[in-house]
């Protein structure tokens, strides 16, 4: 007899769409609790910058695999997908409702699709060469090298993220096929999730990025400057140093570009990482979009979410 499955409520979207509350909203809703699906969240420290939210925001709703890592230690996708996997299970057992929430497109696909990472390919000797490549030509180097066997793969994938970039071409080396190809070969035969998603956008992109634009001017009000000095002269960050908003401060730590001109860049950046999330995103057909341009206020929202979660029908399966 197969195991009975977890229901599972899934929000998703680019940065600053608001992701953040519409969980919280939704966990108050049906007596949840949040599970965070972002990747930089997950790192101890740099609360301000990578958007971590506060106690007040949280309104007493749990919020789990947040502040959990250390900067300094390395992280997967697969150490991701383990540990969301017991903490899932753990709250489904308390008689709760689990909502995943964030804006890491790998995270959420790999836990929900069931990928099977014992199995992944890796071997030590390409793994290691292509990490002395990339010391020696560059990310801007390695990232065109991935963009010419794998364009999908490149264009969801910054320059910056060197760990999934040797990642990828580790993959297309020991199998000759793209990374999104791979992924799809080794999903597992069934997801142990019952899954409803939304998707929060706007129709309008230029109010996204006015979103993402009032956000880090917010950011830089409420500390996140002082937070990055004190990261920057005391700490090793790791895959962490990959935060947008961390790195574009470094200059202005230097002493070599001035603070505004760092801020300007942070707002670029967080725009074109929004673009990515959304190129991923669009991809997966089970979303259900809300494009939050065209709605009147939050109550409207909520019950356009409850709508969804009901005709899903996930809450057949919930034991409250």
């Amino acid at each position: 007899m197969s195991e009975k499955k977890i229901p599972l409520l899934v929000v998703c979207g680019p940065t600053a769409s608001g992701k953040t509350a519409a969980g919280i909203a939704l966990a108050k809703e049906y007596g949840g609790e949040v599970v965070s699906a972002d990747s930089m969240q997950i790192y101890k420290g740099l609360d301000i910058v990578t958007a971590k939210p506060t106690k007040e925001e949280t309104k007493g709703i749990p919020h789990h695999l947040i502040s959990v890592i250390d900067m300094g230690e390395r992280f997967s996708v697969a150490d991701y997908t383990a540990l969301a996997k017991q903490t899932i299970s753990e709250i489904a057992e308390r008689g709760k409702f689990p909502v995943l929430v964030g804006g890491t497109g790998l995270y959420i696909n790999s836990l929900i699709d069931n990928v099977n990472f014992d199995t992944a390919e890796t071997d030590g000797t390409v793994r290691r060469r292509l990490e002395q490549e990339a010391a020696a030509l560059g990310n801007e180097a390695m990232h065109e090298r991935l963009r010419a066997v794998d364009p999908e793969t490149a264009e969801i994938v910054p320059s910056q993220n060197i760990v999934r970039i040797i990642r990828a071409l580790e993959i297309y080396e020991l199998t000759g096929l793209k990374f999104g190809d791979y992924k799809k070969m080794n999903r597992g035969k069934d997801s142990p999730y019952n899954v409803c998603m939304i998707g929060l956008n706007f129709r309008d992109r230029g109010k996204l990025y006015e979103r993402i634009d009032r956000r880090v001017t917010l950011m830089a009000e409420n500390g996140m400057v002082e937070e990055c000095q004190k990261v920057y002269d005391n700490e090793k960050l790791g895959t962490a140093c990959q935060a947008i908003g961390y790195k574009e401060l470094i200059p202005y730590f230097e002493g070599t570009v001035d603070l505004e001109s760092c801020l300007d860049k942070i707002r670029q950046s967080s725009r074109r990482y929004a673009k990515r999330q959304l190129t991923w995103f669009r991809r997966d057909e089970r979303i259900n979009w809300i494009y939050l341009d065209e709605i009147y206020n939050f109550d409207e929202f909520i019950e356009i979410c409850k709508k969804i979660v009901a005709k899903s029908e996930i809450l057949c399966y919930n034991n409250n």
